[in-house]
């Protein structure tokens, strides 16, 4: 009688709940196409233990931000377990939140050749090799367009995190940097008519691939040095630095992704007009 009474009591049953519900759909594009879509379905799903792929566990790439970045910009899987969802996307039309199911593949800046950074000041340079960071932002500033798109990072318990996305109107005025920055790489004449004479030139010792070699070089020579400058948009990784619009100097530095670019321009702004008065191309 014990056991028959036993067996009943631990028989149970079991419900399934699904929920559904509507909003409109963001699609969240890599390059260009900033436009929201209007329309969308959200699946809120049964309450389930979570899927161990889905769980964002701190890797060796986490210890710092620009290893992290690349891997999150080449792997679909790792991107996905790093997306902290429901992604809330604020445009000027108000805030969306974009479901795990919605959420499209964003390569950033993966498929460029290199990707451009942005400083106000030389000492900010080593913010690049910072591993204590617990934030960063990655922005994409559309010069023709007048867009910009700024991806918020948080490392939470040690593994980072996209927490969410802005999208708005980038504004610029005569006299700023990038009003500038996008004169100087779109108009050959007058890109020379900005470059101080002679310009500081840093690279590496011909002779000596370990050491570096600072000197001078005339402004008639810019062309045989020239790298490839991005003309319609620039990236920048926000590590902490200022990145003041009032700030007189600016540093815009470019990194290749696979042969080793390192290129630093320094901008400094004298009376109402930017120069160019330094280059350093110590690629490998």
């Amino acid at each position: 009688m014990i056991r028959r009474c036993w067996w009943s009591c631990c028989c149970v049953t079991l419900v399934g709940l699904i929920v559904s519900c509507s909003g409109k759909k963001v699609h969240v594009n890599e390059d260009t196409d900033l436009s929201i879509e209007d329309t969308l379905t959200t699946i809120v799903e049964p309450l389930q233990e979570p899927d161990i792929e889905e769980v964002a566990v701190p890797t060796r790439a986490d210890e710092l931000f620009d290893d992290f970045i690349w891997n999150f910009s080449s792997d679909e899987k790792l991107q996905r377990r790093r997306v902290r969802f429901p992604l809330q996307v604020v445009t000027t039309e108000g805030n969306e939140l974009v479901q795990r199911d919605d959420w499209e593949f964003d390569g950033l800046f993966a498929y460029q050749p290199n990707y451009t950074l942005i400083f106000d000041n030389e000492a900010d340079l080593d913010l690049e090799g910072d591993t204590s960071l617990s934030s960063a932002e990655v922005e994409w500033l559309y010069l023709d367009s007048k867009m910009q798109q700024h991806y918020f990072f948080n490392r939470d318990k040690g593994a980072w995190m996209l927490d969410s996305i802005r999208i708005s109107p980038l504004l610029t005025e005569d006299g700023d940097f990038l009003s500038f920055y996008s004169h100087f790489a779109n108009d050959s004449i007058y890109q020379l008519e900005h470059i101080t004479n002679p310009i500081e030139f840093v690279t590496l010792d011909p002779d000596d691939e370990f050491s570096i070699l600072e000197t001078t070089m005339g402004v008639s020579q810019w062309f045989a040095f020239k790298p490839e400058l991005p003309v319609d948009k620039l990236t920048n990784i926000n590590y902490g630095q200022a990145n003041d619009d009032h700030s007189r100097t600016k540093i815009l530095k470019v990194n290749g992704f696979e042969d080793g670019t390192s290129i630093i321009l320094y901008f400094r702004k004298r009376g109402e007009e930017w120069e160019m008065f330094k280059f350093e191309d110590t690629s490998i």
